[in-house]
This record gives structure tokens, sequence and C-alpha cells, in this order.
């Protein structure tokens, strides 16, 4: 089992928040309505996710963390995509165990970390757009 991506990926891509401040003084909203729609399914998506894991539904475990990785990645939440992508591998990977017993497993070593990572997600995108307005 590997161990959820590293640390040093950003919670937030800097460029992508420097474009979404560009867009906000241009007056174009298109990217924060699409980050505002990724801070409300979020919690949504996280909530499929620990799901699938503890109720071992393999396809729908590969299916919630594809999604949540392709939203990540497309809100420039890196770290969060990052650690989707562990976890797509791992969900991929050969099955040395029962699917009962290997995805409770893999629930405990990512869904934590990656809540966690939610949050502070959240908290970034929400922060960048708490600052347009001072």
């Amino acid at each position: 089992m590997r161990i959820p991506a590293t640390p040093e990926r950003p919670v937030v891509d800097k460029a992508f928040l420097f474009e979404l401040g560009l867009e906000r003084e241009q007056g174009d909203g298109c990217r924060q309505v699409f980050v505002d729609d990724f801070i409300a399914g979020l919690p949504r998506r996280m909530d499929r996710l620990r799901l699938a894991l503890s109720t071992a539904d393999a396809a729908g475990a590969l299916d919630a963390a594809r999604a949540l990785k392709i939203a990540s990645q497309m809100a420039g939440a890196e770290r969060l995509a990052g650690l989707m992508l562990d976890l797509e591998e791992e969900l991929r990977g050969p099955a040395y165990e029962a699917e009962t017993i290997r995805l409770p497993k893999l629930a405990v070593v990512f869904y934590t970390p990656a809540n966690r990572c939610a949050i502070r997600t959240i908290d970034h995108l929400q922060a960048q757009h708490s600052d347009a307005f001072r």
C-alpha cells in the first residue's frame, strides 16, 4: 500500500489562484462559478468516497476517486488531486486480499488525509475569494 501524495504539492495551484484573481479583476466570473460549485459539491464527493471505501465497493470507490481527482484538477486543488491519483493507482493495483478487507484499509490510509486536505482546499479557495473583496 502506497503512502498518500507527498505534502510538497501546493494545496491550491498558485497559477490557478493568480488566474482566478485576474478573471475577477476583468469582470469574468466563469472560473469563480466553477470554484463555487466545486466547494459546494466537495462534501458530497468526499462522502461518496467514504461510503464506497467503507462498504468495499471497489467500482464505486474508483469512480468516486476519479471524479474527485478530475474536479480537483479543474479547481487547481493539486494536493487533493494527487491524493486521489494515488488512491486510484492503489484501487487499480493487484488485490492481495479480499476487497472487504482491502478497501476499508484504504479508507483508513486515504480518507482522513483527503478529508483534511479537502477542508484546507476550501479554506484556501474561500480566502482567495474573500481577499478579492478587501
